[in-house]
């Protein structure tokens, strides 16, 4: 079993799910994906797409000139999307499991009280 993703990889890879992206694309994807929760520094991003071309997680997907400036492309890789979904897996049995023991408190829960039968 992988270890957990961390908030800012599990959105990166996220964002680079559906289609190779350039950096600025990226942390474009990031924001809007994650509701404006996760918002990446550019030398934060930077550093997580070199650590995780080196753990095999995305790999680079062609680079082209804009505006004379150079524009490098990411893709998920298959261990990547392995990774991602065994998150996405696990994220949504904690959430299965959350749901289950609120709804075990009912409708009169009150957060930081005891429920004593």
């Amino acid at each position: 079993m992988s270890s957990p993703l961390t908030p800012s990889t599990f959105w990166i890879l996220t964002a680079l799910a559906g289609r190779r992206r350039h950096g600025y694309d990226i942390l474009r994807e990031t924001v809007d994906a994650s509701g404006g929760r996760v918002t990446l520094r550019v030398a934060t991003l930077y550093a997580a797409l070199e650590r995780l071309e080196r753990e095999g997680l995305v790999a680079p997907a062609g680079e082209e000139i804009v505006n004379g400036r150079a524009r490098r492309y990411y893709a998920l890789t298959e261990r990547g999307t392995t990774s991602l979904t065994a998150e996405v897996e696990a994220l949504e049995t904690q959430a299965r499991v959350a749901r289950a023991k609120l709804a075990e408190a009912g409708p009169g829960f009150v957060p930081g009280r005891t429920v004593l039968p």
